[in-house]
């Protein structure tokens, strides 16, 4: 395959912090290409320079051949408060998709004259086939009111506006800061799908673990400061990061066994030392280095106490609640139990963070009654975040809510020596929080909540912005925790993992419960939906049997002449076969076996007899009536 991207010499330095340095990377065509390193490291750093939002602090440098056009989503999608949805997805139109954008908003103007020239246009460039992709993309990422202002947006409204943009320009290389976050999980397996279709070259940073091991095909590890390739996916990255780092170890121990017989050496005769020769000296200091690199894996360290919890922890009986006219949660009843761990799954604006809301009182319930035991300890890891003042230190974010934290041991600590448990050395308590990265101030936010020794814990999306080792750690911890978690979670491994039974909001406040995990969730829907298709067309050919039943009789009631029966008689026959032809359709464009130009022919396809059904039933009814 071609290179598509080199660089050359990448560093980065945030004053006396050294991200890494000469860093040289290769970026052939096809690649998909998954990018893994401590929070902190680097990444998003590393993927600005790459994309050309940034650059390097040396005279690195960074090419692009081939002319290919590189989209870069950013993990907080930043947008013109006073721009339309419309007019952000066009932001960075070329021709084709200017000609798009000025047929979709003369259609919204009203204005026929400004209509008939866009109509023109869009048939002088042959814009038709186009158009319908860019519909069915903002139809796959549920973006439908397009005149909506940019500052009435929601994190996850704002990242699928941006993930439209990138899909619509085709870029020829894709880079991405965590896709998945604030998406609901329907979207990131579409977003899933559509990535492993594209013929696009793709550099991501994700910890969805799913996500990242059914899409790349390649891993590249950022490790103090250093980059290490892995080609396969995520699982392949496990079992060879473990032999390197075995292999590491193993070199710095010969190296450090072959550095006890050179010290000798250099410590013979200091008069002697000027003959020996300098080949030796050099090379000793080269081995010297060598046996300092001993590998130690940094992680944090969750050994956190649990207040003691007792008989009642939370008891709902008929809890309903509405925001005007809607509902969010509808006669919800349930005794909670200490030790069970309950994943809590639904679109996005369905009532998830609400619910949890009116479990800790924050939200008043409108009827039904909350019975909370007096042992309860509330943890709470808002989705939003803790509310940091950025020109804090990280020693005083700590330091407003307690001195000390007691451990699992029941044995105390100072607050300083708890954050050195979850990556804080002593040398970053003055940092500033405006400083962190997202990553960083995540598990700041996660310290807040643990030092309150908490026996209810509930976490609202708490994988955003963490890195995977730090997931591993937290997943660890939970899995033993002995009082009651709730988590909500767009990360299917973290759901499969710690999750018991599930919590599924499925609209207008209900809330079922479902005893599984995620995947076993995903595969009873499916399941579903396969029993309820032969249902469906049962009920097509009945609805068609009743269609004939009518159209005898009306023929016979309006007696028809012969030329409008023969064309009833014919639209009858057209209709059946275009709802044949259209129900294959759908079939294949949701099994997810085609590829990028299957599914825009067959895409089109389904327009054109979804447009031709429509006209043949209009003129169908004409003449029954």
């Amino acid at each position: 395959m071609a290179s598509i991207l080199q660089a050359e010499r990448i560093s980065k330095s945030y004053g006396t912090k050294v991200l890494f340095k000469d860093l040289t990377i290769n970026i052939n065509e096809g690649d998909k290409i998954a990018l893994i390193a401590p929070n902190g490291s680097g990444k998003s750093s590393l993927l600005k320079i790459l994309a050309g939002i940034d650059s390097s602090d040396s005279d690195g440098i960074v090419r692009v051949f081939g002319g290919v056009r590189c989209a870069y989503l950013e993990q907080e999608p930043r947008f013109d408060p006073d721009k339309s949805i419309f007019e952000e997805v066009f932001s960075a139109s070329d021709k084709l998709s200017s000609t798009i954008a000025e047929y979709e908003s003369a259609i919204i103007s009203g204005d026929h004259k400004r209509i008939e020239n866009a109509i023109h246009a869009m048939d002088v460039a042959d814009a038709w086939k186009y158009d319908t992709k860019i519909k069915q993309i903002l139809s796959s990422l549920n973006i439908s009111d397009l005149t909506k202002k940019c500052r009435e947006l929601s994190g996850g409204q704002r990242k699928r506006i941006a993930l439209a943009g990138m899909m619509i320009h085709e870029a020829g290389f894709i880079i991405m800061d965590e896709p998945t976050n604030h998406l609901d999980l329907e979207i990131i397996e579409y977003l899933e799908e559509y990535l492993r279709r594209t013929q696009a070259t793709i550099l991501m940073v994700t910890h969805d673990r799913y996500f990242l091991d059914r899409v790349c095909n390649q891993i590249l590890e950022l490790d103090n400061g250093s980059l290490f390739s892995y080609k396969g996916n995520y699982s392949y990255f496990l079992e060879k990061r473990e032999e390197r780092l075995e292999n590491q170890n193993s070199e710095t121990e010969k190296a450090r066994n072959l550095l006890r017989g050179e010290l000798e050496w250099m410590r013979r005769m200091p008069q002697a030392r000027a003959t020996k020769a300098k080949y030796r000296i050099d090379a000793f200091y080269e081995l010297k280095d060598r046996a300092s690199k001993q590998h130690t894996e940094k992680a944090m360290k969750i050994e956190v106490h649990t207040s003691r919890l007792g008989k009642k922890i939370i008891n709902c009986k008929n809890v309903s609640h509405y925001y005007g006219d809607i509902c969010t949660v509808d006669g919800f009843t349930y005794n909670f139990a200490r030790g069970e761990k309950v994943g809590i799954v639904g679109p996005n604006g369905c009532g998830k963070s609400t619910f949890l809301n009116i479990l800790t009182g924050a939200t008043e319930a409108v009827s039904g009654v909350i019975d909370r035991g007096e042992t309860l300890v509330f943890g709470y890891y808002k989705q939003d975040g803790l509310s940091f003042d950025p020109e804090d230190t990280v020693i005083d974010a700590v330091r407003k809510i307690a001195e000390t934290v007691t451990l699992s041991d029941g044995n105390s600590i100072n607050v300083t020596q708890f954050l050195s448990r979850f990556l804080f050395p002593y040398s970053t308590h003055n940092t500033k929080i405006a400083r962190l990265s997202g990553g960083e101030r995540r598990r700041l936010y996660l310290v807040t909540v643990l030092m309150k020794n908490p026996n209810f814990l509930i976490l609202d999306e708490p994988t955003n912005d963490l890195d995977i080792l730090s997931l591993n750690v937290l997943e660890e911890y939970l899995s033993g925790f002995s009082g009651s978690l709730l988590i909500v979670s767009h990360d299917r491994y973290f759901l499969d993992k710690l999750s018991d039974h599930l919590f599924v909001f499925t609209g207008n406040g209900t809330i079922k419960d479902f005893p599984g995990n995620y995947s076993d969730y995903r595969d009873f829907v499916k399941e579903q939906e396969r029993d309820n298709e032969p249902a469906k067309s049962s009920a097509k050919q009945e609805k068609r049997r009743d269609g004939e039943i009518n159209s005898s009789q009306t023929i016979a009631k309006k007696r028809l002449t012969y030329k409008d029966q023969k064309e009833l008689e014919a639209l009858e026959a057209d209709i059946e076969r275009l709802e044949n032809e259209k129900s294959s359709l759908e079939n294949e464009l949701s099994s997810g076996n085609l590829s990028n130009e299957e599914l825009n022919l067959r895409s089109v396809r389904y327009m054109e007899v979804a447009k031709s059904l429509d006209e043949k039933s209009e003129r169908w009814i004409e003449l029954s009536d």
